[in-house]
């Protein structure tokens, strides 16, 4: 039994080793390295830099374009939030007994193994002013007072790029929600009808409770997308008009590579880690207050 337990405790070594050193590599090593930049002024090409402490944090906190991108990453987590409860209740719909269920579901996860490039772009034209065919569509239905520039009106403009990632990214977290509704033991469920609870009971008391974990990872997922969304913006507005459509992500990679300042851009991307790990951590206590609440 010693051999045994010896050699099962080297086979546990061995098998971990290569994805910790990865890890390391690729993860510890870089965060730490990114850390250590956010404080010097390097600007992406020189052998050296200069050490300069708080300088790039209070000049990030007086950027008033960098807020901006904030807010504007903002209506990516609402919108973003708020669907939540619509992606599950699909969820629902579709492990049901639902006709055509498989086909239902093919066309949800559709969206999300498409390129997102090649949809922002196909959106591009689908709100395009000139020939845009949503607008074509509006004018068709007589509804010509709708007709909008989608793609470079400030007040709106954030919202027709959310509901862009909203139609790509949404099918994923059905496809989540119904994996961890199909892992619910069935004699949970059964039990739950014979004792006479309702579809709406079943679906409080039994359903979500189940599957919290895989709730905490779409919101965790919803935090973490909403405030790295690059992809969209950059392809459909390049963050314009102005910086009315720029994000989080967008701003920090122009402040490396279009105005050279990787140090400046470094404290942002630190900025990014940390917030989303306090809204998380904000979001889940939240969450959990309130189921703990509901159930007493």
């Amino acid at each position: 039994m010693s051999k045994l337990s010896k050699k099962r405790k080297q086979f546990i070594f061995i098998s971990l080793l290569v994805p910790v050193l990865l890890l390391i590599a690729f993860v510890v090593f870089p965060a730490v390295d990114l850390f250590r930049m956010s404080f010097t002024d390097w600007d992406g090409y020189s052998p050296s830099s200069n050490f300069i402490w708080l300088e790039n944090y209070a000049a990030m906190f007086k950027n008033k374009d960098l807020w901006l991108s904030l807010k504007n990453n903002a209506v990516y987590f609402v919108i973003h939030l708020f669907m939540i409860l619509v992606e599950l209740a699909f969820a629902v719909l579709l492990t049901s007994k639902l006709r055509a269920a498989k086909f239902y579901k093919t066309m949800v996860f559709m969206p999300y193994i498409i390129n997102g490039v090649a949809i922002s772009y196909a959106f591009s034209y689908f709100f395009s002013p000139v020939n845009g065919a949503f607008n074509s569509i509006l004018e068709a239905l007589h509804m010509e007072s709708f007709i909008r520039n989608w793609l470079s009106d400030e007040k709106i403009v954030n919202f027709v790029l959310a509901f862009v990632s909203l139609w790509r990214f949404s099918g994923y977290h059905i496809i989540l929600f119904m994996a961890a509704l199909q892992s619910i033991p069935q004699d949970v469920e059964e039990a739950a009808r014979v004792d006479g609870a309702n579809a709406w009971q079943l679906f409080r008391y039994v359903q979500i409770p189940a599957i919290m974990l895989m709730v905490d990872f779409v919101l965790f997922d919803n935090i973490r997308g909403a405030l790295q969304v690059f992809d969209i913006p950059f392809v459909m507005t390049a963050g314009g008009p102005g910086y009315a459509s720029s994000t989080f992500t967008l701003y920090t990679i122009k402040t490396a590579f279009t105005f050279s300042n990787f140090g400046l851009a470094s404290t942002m991307a630190v900025a990014i880690m940390v917030m989303i790990v306090v809204i998380y951590v904000i979001q889940n206590k939240l969450i959990h207050g309130l189921i703990l609440k509901d159930r007493r």
